[in-house]
């Protein structure tokens, strides 16, 4: 249930705020002042966090390859096209 709130927390970020975060994570967790109570609290958020990242990403990957996807029908329509208009040119 925790990791559910977790990801509803991040969804009003951006990829660019969340790595930020993940960062700020990763420095006090090199910190050895920490204490072992907060350390497992901000290990627990880092991998909330680098879960959210890698959801982005993923989300980003698959819009990219839909739009190259896109602009390849349509490059292979364009060149059908100007194929067909060669084609008819000859007759």
């Amino acid at each position: 249930m925790k990791d559910k709130k977790s990801a509803e927390k991040f969804d009003k970020l951006s990829y660019e705020e969340a790595l930020k975060k993940l960062e700020v994570i990763v420095s006090k967790l090199e910190d050895a002042e920490i204490s072992l109570e907060d350390s497992i609290e901000a290990f627990q958020e880092g991998i909330a966090l680098s879960g959210y990242c890698r959801e982005k990403l993923a989300e980003i990957e698959f819009k990219v390859e839909h739009l190259l996807k896109e602009e390849q029908q349509v490059s292979a329509g364009e060149d059908s096209v100007v194929a067909d208009e060669a084609e008819d040119s000859l007759f």
